[in-house]
């Protein structure tokens, strides 16, 4: 069976999309939303995010702990931010590799912005059956693209509840 490559959703957030690009693009501030991340080590000069900055991300599922690199390749103030994961390790990521790309989106609409997050397989040199093995592993039962799908709505209502509810984290 072929795998899915790609998964994404939506979610409108009452707040302009200047104000949740800063948010989503500063990778230090990912743990306050996801149910994965814990949050990002900046390389380099902290400030805002451009294109090629590179990033540590901290990561955390059940009792696994792993650490990823990450470079920025878009970063369009109140329009969009992608990222893409291209090398993993449990305390510094030292496996290069084809990882993942994420990318999120910001439509102004009607009372405030529609963020679009997706997340995209890049490991597309892995033969489906291997993919689908290591995938059922890793996620206790799922593949990727199911087990991304559920994280990708989580971490959007996360970040929905976050700017809605209190002050901007900083």
């Amino acid at each position: 069976m072929p795998r899915t490559l790609t998964v994404s959703d939506s979610i409108v957030i009452h707040a302009t999309p200047a104000t949740v690009y800063a948010q989503v693009s500063d990778p230090r501030l990912m743990g306050h939303w996801s149910p994965e991340n814990l949050g990002a080590t900046v390389r380099g000069e902290i400030r805002d995010a451009y294109v090629g900055m590179v990033f540590h991300g901290h990561n955390r599922r059940g009792p696994l702990r792993w650490t990823t690199r990450c470079t920025v390749l878009a970063a369009d103030p109140g329009e969009r931010f992608a990222f893409r994961v291209h090398a993993i390790g449990r305390r510094r990521p030292v496996l290069r590799g084809r990882i993942a790309t994420w990318e999120y989106r910001f439509d102004a609409v009607d009372g405030g912005t529609r963020v679009t997050e997706t997340w995209r397989d890049d490991r597309r040199g892995w033969p489906d059956a291997l993919a689908n093995a290591f995938d059922r592993l890793a996620t206790r039962g799922h593949t990727f693209a199911d087990f991304q799908r559920a994280n990708i709505r989580r971490t959007l209502s996360n970040l929905k509840h976050v700017l809605e509810s209190r002050p901007t984290p900083s």
